[in-house]
């Protein structure tokens, strides 16, 4: 249930001005959110400027209790205590008209899909932050429901049982969870005036007149949603999707940790104040958790972020006649090691991502 916003944001204190006049000097700013979804920058962005808006963003936005289901904690992987790495599962889903606070996802209800999903891992010595978007078509085992897509688990069980196969695949534990809905995406690129992005291949949205030249490209409304949504149109579908989507995040996070937005204290208000309700976090995962994170990763530039699609072995067809993608054994195997070591970075070096 949405909550009224505060009579009073505390806006013209002195103690805000100078917050905003120190941060101008640096450009590197706390960015964990910035990287995995757009949503995210807003709250952190502007929770670390203005402490005052943790209260917005509280009230506003939605939350996950039962995210860690406790019939499940003692199957789930074990993670020593001494470990202060980080691994976030980010997701960009749909929601049902009358599900506005996430309920479908939870309760595991056919409505409700994930059409992006990205695993995001932070460092110990959160010296970078690395996203890894996985493709929603890559055939796995879901527990207790066999071989299916990734996205399946979802609708079969909600986000826990999308936790434990995303945990049994690369047997490591998940930190936290985040929900994005999409339609957050168009109401994001509407309170920041519009965004920019290079497109590199032209394309028709399907069934829209939307029309995306090759170049740079502005993004508002509808206009930014479809953007972000669309595969059909290109051969390799959900592969264009996921980078579409990245950039996206990635010019939309600049414009939002620009001088024009952060010295400007109403507009950061009103966008934490439209963004939020699209907004689903795992209870532990609030407004002074993402600031105190977000200080600790001041330094990350999220022009320098680590962004990548995890390999698969090539498309195939399902029992049913469904276009899938197959899971890379080498692939899940590597990236599982390097979660679990926190060794991100020499996994990189030794498998760069291809150019996407």
């Amino acid at each position: 249930m949405k909550k009224e916003v505060p009579e009073s944001s505390g806006f013209a204190s002195r103690s805000t001005r100078k917050a905003v006049e120190r941060k101008k000097k640096k450009r590197t700013r706390s960015v964990f959110v910035a990287v995995v979804a757009v949503m995210l920058v807003c709250v952190l962005g502007a929770g670390y400027y203005v402490f005052d808006l943790q209260r917005q963003f509280n009230s506003k936005s939605n939350s996950l209790s039962l995210a860690f289901s406790d019939a499940d904690q003692q199957a789930r992987p074990v993670k020593d205590p001494e470990d202060k790495s980080m691994n976030v599962l980010m997701l960009g889903v749909d929601h049902a008209d009358d599900d506005s606070d996430g309920s479908a996802a939870l309760s595991g209800a056919v409505e409700q899909r994930s059409d992006s999903m990205m695993l995001v891992h932070i460092p110990e010595d959160r010296s970078q932050i690395y996203v890894m978007s996985m493709v929603r078509d890559m055939y796995v085992d879901i527990p207790g429901h066999g071989q299916n897509k990734l996205n399946a688990a979802v609708s079969l069980g909600g986000v826990p049982l999308l936790m434990q196969t995303v945990e049994g695949m690369f047997d490591t534990k998940i930190d936290h969870v985040a929900m994005v809905d999409f339609e957050g995406f168009k109401e994001l690129s509407t309170a920041l005036g519009g965004v920019s992005v290079e497109n590199d291949i032209p394309f028709t949205a399907n069934d829209t007149d939307y029309f995306y030249p090759k170049g740079t490209v502005a993004l508002e409304g509808d206009r930014a949603l479809r953007f972000v949504r669309e595969r059909k149109s290109f051969s390799n579908g959900d592969y264009q999707r996921v980078v579409n989507q990245r950039k996206f995040i990635a010019s939309a996070a600049n414009k939002l940790l620009s001088s024009d937005t952060l010295t400007n204290p109403v507009k950061l208000y009103d966008i934490v104040d439209t963004v939020s309700p699209y907004l689903t976090f795992d209870e532990d995962f609030d407004a002074a958790t993402l600031v105190g994170l977000g200080m600790q990763l001041k330094n990350v530039d999220t022009r320098n972020m680590a962004m990548f699609t995890m390999p698969t072995a090539g498309s195939s067809v399902d029992a049913q006649g469904q276009s899938i993608e197959l899971a890379s054994e080498q692939a899940v195997a590597r990236i599982g090691e390097a979660l679990r070591t926190d060794t991100m970075a020499e996994y990189l070096k030794v498998n760069p991502p291809e150019s996407e």
